[in-house]
């Protein structure tokens, strides 16, 4: 039994090892924008889909962050301040994701735990 369940665990690893590595070809005119880039969950995110080919329009509270984002990532990632507490904010960044994303695409529109989301899809 025990052998079953190491065997199982070992190729479950595996599978998720070489699944996480592939880099998506296709996105290449995809975009995605993410909250909250500043640290923790969203930074990590942005990074991720960053090294996966996706266009990464990243809304950060602070400069600093912004900053520290811009430094570590690829220029298929851009950066913009954006307070999602706040009306004026959200309308300045939905204008600035437009401006980045042009025609290409229809924007969808999530909100969850007070977060916006808006994906653009080709």
């Amino acid at each position: 039994m025990w052998c079953c369940i190491l065997f199982i665990s070992v190729v479950w690893a595996v599978v998720w090892f070489f699944r996480d590595q592939q880099i998506l070809s296709n996105f290449k005119d995809k975009y995605v924008f993410i909250t909250g880039c500043d640290t923790g969950f969203g930074n990590m995110l942005a990074k991720k889909l960053d090294k996966k080919g996706f266009h990464v329009l990243a809304g950060c509270l602070t400069q600093k962050g912004a900053d520290n984002l811009d430094r570590t990532s690829s220029p298929n990632l851009r950066t913009t301040l954006i307070d999602v507490t706040s009306s004026e904010s959200i309308s300045k960044a939905v204008e600035w994701v437009k401006a980045e994303v042009g025609r290409k695409g229809e924007f969808f529109q999530q909100t969850s735990q007070s977060c916006l989301n808006l994906i653009a899809l080709p």
